[in-house]
């Protein structure tokens, strides 16, 4: 079903409230990182069903410590595996919320552009009839759609 125009507002106050939920949620997730695309592309992810081959090795390294390498922290995996779970709980939810202020932000900005384009379309026509004042307004919002010309590609200028 198709969005119905969207008419609303964020109050300043409002908006300066939901950054400072924003500040205080990544104040207590002081441990979030960057990664490169690079290491993004490296490392190796854990979906689903990765998830569930980590809780059963975690069990079966708690049930045979005997065969845990000594450079692997039992208690450290364990903190990682309930970290990763709790950080999917957390991205499933602030993924459908981003999803939510994204799709609504492309619609309004949708809906921003077409009115200002039909403003424009109209202050051509006025123009185009010689309606004073309409050629200040054309050329202001014309310069939108001006495409730049690459100086490498012009050919070099006769000497």
């Amino acid at each position: 079903m198709p969005y119905q125009n969207i008419s609303a507002e964020i109050k300043p106050d409002d908006k300066n409230e939901i950054i400072g939920f924003t500040q205080q949620i990544t104040n207590k997730l002081p441990f979030l990182i960057n990664l490169t695309e690079e290491e993004r592309m490296q490392i190796p992810k854990m979906g689903d069903k990765t998830i569930a081959f980590v809780e059963k090795a975690l069990e079966l390294a708690q049930q045979n410590p005997n065969l845990v390498p000594p450079f692997l922290n039992v208690e450290e995996l364990k903190r990682d595996l309930n970290l990763a779970k709790d950080l999917r709980d957390l991205l499933n939810y602030l993924s459908s919320l981003v999803e939510k202020v994204s799709d609504t932000y492309l619609a309004v900005g949708s809906e921003a552009y077409v009115a200002a384009l039909s403003f424009y379309n109209s202050a051509k026509a006025a123009a185009k009839s010689n309606v004073p004042g309409t050629d200040f307004i054309v050329d202001e919002l014309g310069k939108r759609f001006v495409k730049k010309t690459n100086a490498k590609t012009q050919p070099p200028a006769n000497q």
